[in-house]
């Protein structure tokens, strides 16, 4: 294996994602706004996340399948490629206020999410099992590019857009066209050798029988605890961290804090996510998977525990501190988890399941987030969160034993 090649195509990878991750939230910032003001009411204001969380659930598997017939390059910049449609179509939608076409876009934006976040197994796929989760975390990293410049993009493109003569509001989604079209061409052109490619070379270089062997049937590969438990882990950090993610800026609005303060919250909350990705990938890989999973669980039960006890500003950016971080340690562990569970070309099917059955549940989770704020408030929220985080470490004691794998069979 060429480490430099290895190391030049995570920075491209790296690059894009930072871009990608950018514009997504620019749009994000003002969906909701514009879909009220096509729409003409606020019943509506949830759809176009909505539409976009599903379609990338929906899509996650057949572009993991794609990628596995014709590898990450074509995958990831076809996805940039409905990204950067997806801007265009936000621009056409805006000018012609049409909320049908708002969310047409927004379902070519999450189809092109869908396939964006697969990057993160093309990243850690082309460095040995003891990097992966470094590999993993730096490329998770990039989301923090985007949590910073995404929002700072929204007045100055619209600013741009109004000098023009256009309407303010469609700045986000031309940074959406560009920033998504220029991901794309990068990836298209730079991103050679495919990352597979090299995962092959790795896979050859470390166990040459590996190489020899058929790859498993998907049922079986579903059934090896190793999978169970990653698909399971991430599922259950997704959805806690969408469902009191969520919830915090209306619990927030509910005891008079203003936009500052709900910002501030936010932030932090990001920082969690995002900010510290290279470090948690150092501790996964100098810890284990398993240890890590145990300590994401901790500390999510740790901050629901916290986050109804005050109504504070500062409480609540530490506790949704604390949610970020819980999420990244499960995120980045259960995506190398997974990836060192699977051989070669049995990754990209499972890591597609993995990734819409992740975002269906964060969906669902989503809109169930509201009726039972309606019904318990942000206590609700955060008893859920704990239940939740309480079963999966019954679940990480009971799967991440050490195992001994199913036989190989050649089924048909």
């Amino acid at each position: 294996m060429n480490r430099a090649t290895s190391n030049r195509l995570l920075y491209i990878l790296f690059i894009a994602q930072s871009m990608f991750s950018a514009s997504q939230i620019a749009v994000g910032t003002l969906a909701a706004i514009v879909a009220v003001r096509l729409a003409g009411t606020e019943s509506v204001a949830g759809i176009p996340s909505s539409a976009t969380t599903f379609s990338q659930a929906l899509m996650a598997f057949p572009i993991a399948l794609l990628m596995g017939r014709y590898g990450r390059r074509v995958g990831l910049s076809l996805g940039y490629g409905l990204g950067a449609l997806g801007g265009l179509v936000g621009l056409v939608a805006i000018a012609h206020l049409s909320f049908p076409l708002l969310l047409v876009s927004s379902v070519l934006l999450g189809v092109s999410r869908g396939s964006a976040d697969q990057g993160r197994f093309a990243a850690g796929e082309m460095f040995p099992e003891n990097e992966r989760a470094r590999m993993i975390g730096r490329l998770v990293f990039a989301g923090t590019i985007g949590a910073v410049v995404g929002p700072v993009l929204v007045v100055p493109s619209g600013n741009l857009l109004g000098s023009l003569g256009q309407n303010p509001d469609m700045g986000p989604w031309a940074g959406a066209f560009i920033l998504s079209a220029l991901s794309g061409l990068l990836i298209f052109f730079l991103l050679r050798p495919d990352p597979m490619l090299i995962a092959r070379t790795i896979a050859t270089e470390n166990n040459k029988s590996e190489v020899q062997q058929p790859a498993r049937p998907l049922a079986l590969l579903l059934m090896l605890p190793k999978v169970q438990l990653a698909i399971i882990a991430a599922l259950v950090c997704q959805t806690v961290m969408v469902v009191l993610m969520v919830m915090t800026p209306l619990y927030m609005d509910h005891h008079q804090h203003g936009r500052d303060h709900i910002s501030l919250v936010i932030a932090a909350h990001t920082l969690g996510m995002y900010g510290l990705s290279a470090v948690t990938g150092y501790l996964i890989d100098r810890f284990g998977r398993i240890s890590t999973l145990y300590a994401g669980a901790l500390v999510i039960i740790l901050s629901a525990v916290l986050s109804p006890l005050s109504a504070n500003e500062y409480v609540l950016a530490a506790t949704l501190f604390l949610l970020g971080l819980g999420w990244n340690f499960g995120y980045v562990a259960s995506s190398s988890l997974l990836a060192d569970a699977l051989r070669g070309s049995e990754r990209t099917r499972v890591q597609g399941i993995n990734d819409a059955l992740v975002f269906l549940a964060a969906g669902f989770g989503s809109l169930a987030s509201g009726p039972l704020f309606a019904f318990g408030g942000y206590a609700a929220i955060s008893y859920m969160g704990i239940v939740l985080a309480v079963m999966l470490m019954g679940f990480i004691s009971r799967l991440g034993r050490p195992q001994v794998e199913p036989a190989i069979t050649n089924a048909q």
